[in-house]
């Protein structure tokens, strides 16, 4: 079987990996340059291509109509996509034989679209995974072939989820493979009605409310936590980062609960949110400035 994969990120290194396992011949991998902008804390995947002498392109999202003729000569069983950012041009998923496929970080239909584990976070989710499905013109909704089921815990950050979700993701692949090799493809319905589409997020979407539930901005602040940008708040004039916080007590009496925002006690920092709950920053530093 041959394949051609847009790759990027832990998964992409992943489930790569995974393909040459099972004896997947990789024609050609699509990557993208790094974002200079972007705190880059993920693995290479141009830096496994190179390791395994497998040809890659790095093409930015205008350029991908140009490997069109390229793509329809090489005529792969599979195209996947493994956290490739870009939208893939519908006459380059039709370059495939058997399917395009496309590993997506949440139980579709759940969390389509953009940053699937920091949206499952910031809504206070027990639970997300991986999800393989087949890739049309419209994102993240194909028909699913597998998915792996991950928990969130109370107090776990994006990175912390993502780890898992990457492990889920190569079992997904794992699992669905031996199927693939023979050239079927599970199908079961990605029913659209039950789930929900999200863009991506900014950096300025970091800022903390404290008018909003002191649940909320503890999902907020794990959903966001560094190496991603960060939950932030001012601070005496300063804008400061909110790296880890927690909601459990006992909290100090002398916290008045009315006041919403930043209070200092005995050293301890807290945030008094708009349901007159408190909630302790364990960490938390001054923003860069650029």
């Amino acid at each position: 079987m041959h394949a051609v994969v847009f790759a990027y990120h832990d998964v992409g290194v992943h489930c790569l990996k995974a393909l040459l396992v099972a004896g997947i011949k990789i024609d050609l991998v699509v990557t993208h340059q790094d974002d200079p902008n972007e705190n880059v804390w993920f693995a290479s995947v141009s830096k496994l291509c190179s390791e395994q002498q497998i040809p890659y392109v790095m093409p930015n999202a205008t350029e991908l109509p140009n490997l069109i003729p390229q793509l329809q000569a090489l005529a792969p069983d599979y195209i996947f996509s493994f956290y490739y950012r870009n939208m893939i041009p519908a006459q380059i998923l039709a370059c495939a034989k058997i399917a395009a496929l496309n590993m997506h970080g949440s139980l579709l239909p759940k969390y389509r679209g953009r940053a699937p584990i920091n949206w499952a976070i910031l809504h206070g989710e027990s639970k997300t995974g991986a999800t393989l499905h087949v890739m049309e013109a419209k994102p993240d909704a194909g028909d699913i072939v597998a998915q792996a089921e991950v928990s969130i815990g109370p107090d776990e950050t994006a990175t912390d989820v993502f780890a898992k979700v990457s492990q889920a993701a190569v079992s997904v692949i794992n699992v669905v493979l031996p199927d693939l090799i023979l050239g079927k493809v599970p199908h079961q319905l990605n029913d659209l009605s039950k789930g929900s589409y999200f863009g991506g997020r900014k950096p300025s979407d970091g800022l903390i409310h404290w008018d909003q539930s002191a649940q909320q901005i503890h999902n907020l602040v794990r959903a966001v936590a560094p190496p991603y940008p960060g939950a932030f708040t001012d601070w005496q004039g300063q804008t400061m980062i909110v790296a880890r916080s927690s909601l459990q007590g006992p909290f100090p009496a002398e916290l008045d609960l009315g006041a919403r925002g930043i209070q200092v006690v005995d050293n301890r920092v807290f945030g008094i949110c708009g349901d007159h709950q408190a909630l302790e920053i364990l960490e938390w530093f001054p923003a860069k400035t650029h």
